[in-house]
């Protein structure tokens, strides 16, 4: 997947706004409209974009309680990553969900309408699973940052 410099404005600015027109975005970049719609298509078809989303506040639509929680599985064979992977792709409750290295397997980011609601999640997501060898749940006091953004490297001209 490659882009040049215009690719990388254009990813800057949808990065903050992704509802401007390609008129705007096209403005903001040097470009057309209908060149700009050009370049957003095949950044969306590359990949490149994965999705163009809106960040909801949990709080606003009624789950105010969200957690980190940090999952370690009984052992680490691709068919038992394979089928919690899958679990957490299915589950509503978790927002996103990382297949990471370290102290634990996978770190969720989960929301709930209340303690009551995330343990009756806690039982039928990690006690009956018997993949899961432990988990641990950092409950979030405040959220700092949101977002999706990513740093844009700037491609060297050619």
């Amino acid at each position: 997947m490659r882009y040049d410099r215009t690719d990388a404005r254009i990813l800057e600015i949808v990065q903050k706004n992704n509802r401007l027109t390609s008129e705007v975005i096209g403005e903001m970049a040097g470009l057309s409209a209908t060149a700009c719609q050009r370049r957003l298509k095949r950044l969306r078809s590359e990949g490149i974009i994965e999705a163009d989303v809106s960040i909801v506040s949990a709080r606003a639509v009624g789950r105010p309680i969200q957690m980190l929680v940090l999952v370690s599985l009984e052992r680490e064979r691709s068919d038992i990553i394979d089928r919690f992977k899958k679990a957490i792709k299915s589950s509503a409750e978790v927002v996103n969900g990382f297949y990471v290295t370290g102290d634990a397997d996978f770190v969720l980011y989960l929301t709930a309408r209340s303690m009551e609601e995330y343990e009756q999640f806690t039982r039928r997501f990690f006690y009956e699973n018997p993949d899961i060898k432990g988990f641990k749940t950092m409950v979030i006091m405040d959220r700092v940052k949101t977002g999706f953004a990513v740093p844009i490297e700037m491609p060297d001209e050619d």
